[in-house]
């Protein structure tokens, strides 16, 4: 046998062990048996499975299906299956193939149709195909079981693959692909599934049960471009009503259908979900928040992440009551679902919206945040504690935000009565605050920011024409602005997590 580069000759022999050496004759003669048999169908197949797998291009290739079928768990899914690739590919390469130094099976008894065209040089235990595979099956499964079941045959076709061309034994297999699924769990265990750190279901709350969808009329904003979607939960509600409409039409819609409905539902991006919302409140009937826009925020919070999800709560007649955020300056009034932020954001935002239809939505968010940070005044000046203070960002969220970034990260309870708010002081280098901000604890106090959670906020001195977002939207206000939360004001399905 021709020595491979990674064989190290140099080390001694090890000594004649009884267990070992039983454990690796049967190790021999499973690879022997796996090698003499004639499997159907599989000459042509296991190969070329066995080659596309090389440096991971079948598990990239099958990371970009899943996550193009525009589900949030399918693309949490594709990114944890590659995350756990990565890591198990690492920990093979710098300490599995080293630690040892096995030569790879004599291809004699393998037939040469089976063999590979060219022969792997490193170490044979443990496989690093069987890792990969593995973790990135464990990854996908560990965030969607549904996804996790379409890629587990294509995990285990890679395995057997490297037995059957001759390339490991059956116990390198089996090594790397307990190391791969190690390594899943091991991602996990930094970054949670989204099953780890489900929202709390609570306040519940009686709503009605459609079991065919009667009673729900649906208000859908046609430029979400959700309409399979919509089309998916209609197919399965066949007695709601569907409404879809222009967004120019989408307030005029929303009335109309909440006064014939026992059931407002809406699907579009958290701005539509905001005008739906405060229409439900004056109507004083439940909402179905079905995400059809970029972010959806505040359906995700709920754990709505598609039809299926809508569906099920709806049927069950499975609802919680959440916080409504509002906020008043003069004769200005209104509520947020998610955030409300006053200073370097509504300006941000202000900038997208005029770029967004001559480049696109994400370009325009780049332009518009270069444009900001380059400006060389400060946004708001704001009275806080009876002294005026120059600011970057103030930012309000309906409940408290954890891993709170630049951009919110995500809320596990809906109804704990706090304004989450973020004070980003002015100064110079407003991208350096605006990042030393995002990375701080949910808690801090510095030079730069500050954060605290209460039930009511007031700021004091706003100059006329200052910007204040909320949930995507944005409206002018001056003088004093308040914001405060209404408790449990706004009744919305939400299904129970599944066990």
């Amino acid at each position: 046998m021709t020595p491979t580069p990674d064989v190290d000759l140099t080390a001694l022999v090890p000594g004649r062990h009884v267990l070992r050496d039983r454990l690796l004759a049967v190790d021999c003669r499973i690879f022997e048996t796996v090698a003499a048999r004639h499997w159907p169908g599989a000459d042509p197949v296991l190969p070329r499975l066995s080659r596309v797998a090389n440096h991971g291009v079948l598990w990239f290739a099958t990371a970009a299906a899943v996550a193009a079928s525009r589900t949030p768990r399918a693309r949490r899914a594709a990114v944890r299956g590659v995350a756990s690739l990565a890591l198990a590919s690492a920990t093979i390469n710098t300490v599995g193939k080293r630690s040892v130094r096995r030569t790879r099976p004599a291809l004699d008894p393998v037939p040469l149709v089976r063999q590979l065209k060219r022969q792997p040089i490193t170490t044979s235990f443990p496989s690093g195909h069987a890792a990969s595979a593995a973790a990135f099956a464990a990854g996908v499964a560990l965030e969607s079981r549904g996804w996790g079941a379409v890629v587990a045959p294509l995990a285990a076709g890679v395995a057997l693959s490297r037995v059957y061309t001759g390339v490991h034994f059956p116990s390198d297999v089996l090594a790397g692909a307990a190391l791969g699924v190690g390594a899943a769990y091991a991602v996990r265990g930094l970054v949670p599934t989204r099953d780890q750190v489900t929202p709390p279901g609570r306040p519940r709350t009686d709503a009605p049960a459609l079991a065919e969808g009667e009673g729900l009329v649906m208000v859908a904003n046609t430029g979400s471009g959700s309409s399979e979607r919509v089309g998916a939960l209609v197919g399965a509600l066949p007695r709601a009503e569907l409404v879809e409409c222009e967004p120019s039409d989408i307030q005029e819609e929303l009335e109309k259908a909440a006064t014939r409905a026992r059931v407002l539902g809406v699907c579009g991006g958290d701005g539509t979900v905001n005008a739906a919302a405060e229409v439900a409140l004056r109507h004083g009937i439940p909402l179905a928040v079905l995400p059809g826009g970029t972010l959806n925020h505040f359906a995700h919070d709920l754990g709505v992440e598609g039809e299926r999800d809508l569906v099920r709560a709806l049927q069950e007649g499975d609802a919680v009551r959440v916080d409504v955020g509002r906020f008043v300056s003069g004769g200005r009034s209104g509520i947020f679902l998610n955030t409300c932020s006053l200073g370097i954001y509504p300006e941000l935002v202000r900038e997208r919206e005029n770029w967004s239809n001559v480049i696109g939505s994400w370009p325009a968010g780049v332009l518009g945040a270069l444009r900001v940070l380059r400006a060389d005044h400060h946004p708001l000046r704001a009275e806080l504690g009876g002294r005026t203070h120059p600011l970057w960002l103030l930012f309000a969220g309906n409940g408290t935000y954890h891993r709170m970034g630049l951009a919110p990260a995500r809320r596990f309870d809906l109804a704990d009565g706090r304004l989450d708010v973020r004070v980003v002081h002015g100064g110079r280098h407003p991208a350096v605050r605006l990042l030393a901000a995002a990375f701080a604890g949910p808690l801090t106090r510095s030079p730069a920011h500050a954060a605290v959670r209460v039930g009511r906020l007031r700021i004091d001195g706003v100059a006329p024409g200052t910007l204040l977002a909320y949930d995507g939207e944005v409206t002018e206000v001056s003088g004093e602005v308040t914001l405060f939360k209404s408790p449990e004001a706004l009744t919305v399905y939400r299904p129970l997590p599944a066990h």
